[in-house]
């Protein structure tokens, strides 16, 4: 049961966001103050009122800097995702109420604007726990958010990646019998043949290969939505996803493929855009 607090949580280091949620959360502290007036604040005098209620709002506001972005940015690695976690999480919050807590109660003594008995300590502790409340709903929320997006972007991409793998490519040839269909994701390479070009794809553990009568660039036209196919020489397509290896000497790279048996050259213009693909 106690495993659940050493689960791992993320900490949120986005040091705008907090900073954004700092300020509106000091200024929350300050108006709510203001409007309701607790600890018989509408009793005293009107600069004693607004140097309590501003201390507070200050208070509030360093100790949230202090704790959300000063020794964040500090020990960068205490703080990662990767070495946070639940019970970590409300340790660090508990010790900020605290922190906030002690500074209302230093900046109250020192005013000598009130008396402290046991009623006293709980409107501060509810009053502490307003702005560490803020924090850790908006930072949940934020978190849901992002990861709701990140989520829904991710089944679109899969939704897409498996649309395209399903997807059938048509290369219609001059002569009607030669056309040929594929799925896109099963093509190899496609190598050009004077007047033809002859279409190397993956079936099952086996490679085929067609020619069909047509010329590599209407094979690049009708291919080139798809990244993921390349023209890597004048003569050449190839689906880099299949790359087996590649070798270089002096003057070329050259590509090869598993279980095809001579390899496919690389042009010297098209080595940069290979290596940014790759």
């Amino acid at each position: 049961m106690l495993n659940i607090f050493n689960k791992p949580y993320p900490f949120n280091d986005d040091l705008k966001h907090n900073s954004i949620i700092i300020f509106f959360t000091s200024l929350g502290v300050f108006v709510f103050l203001f409007l309701f007036q607790p600890f018989d604040i509408n009793a005293l005098p009107v600069r004693e009122k607004y140097y309590l209620m501003s201390g507070f709002a200050v208070i509030t506001f360093l100790a949230l800097s202090l704790h959300l972005l000063i020794i964040p940015s500090l020990f960068p690695k205490k703080f990662s995702s990767s070495e946070w976690s639940i019970k970590k999480e409300i340790l660090w919050n508990l010790w900020i109420l605290f922190t906030i807590l002690a500074g209302y109660f230093l900046l109250t003594n020192f005013l000598g604007t009130m008396k402290f008995g046991f009623s006293m300590v709980i409107k501060l502790v509810l009053t502490a726990v307003i702005p560490l409340s803020i924090l850790i709903i908006v930072n949940h929320n934020k978190m849901l958010r992002s990861h709701l997006k990140v989520a829904d972007e991710l089944n679109k991409k899969l939704k897409e990646n498996k649309s395209i793998q399903e997807k059938i490519v048509y290369f219609n040839s001059d002569y009607q019998k030669d056309s040929l269909a594929i799925k896109i994701n099963s093509l190899l390479f496609i190598r050009s043949a004077n007047n033809y070009i002859e279409v190397f794809w993956k079936e099952g553990g086996n490679i085929k290969n067609q020619m069909v009568r047509c010329s590599l660039l209407y094979a690049e036209g009708i291919l080139k939505e798809h990244k993921f196919i390349f023209k890597c020489h004048r003569s050449y397509m190839i689906n880099i996803s299949y790359i087996d290896r590649i070798e270089g000497n002096s003057q070329e790279y050259k590509l090869f493929f598993e279980n095809v048996s001579f390899p496919i050259p690389v042009s010297k213009n098209s080595v940069s855009k290979l290596k940014e693909l790759i």
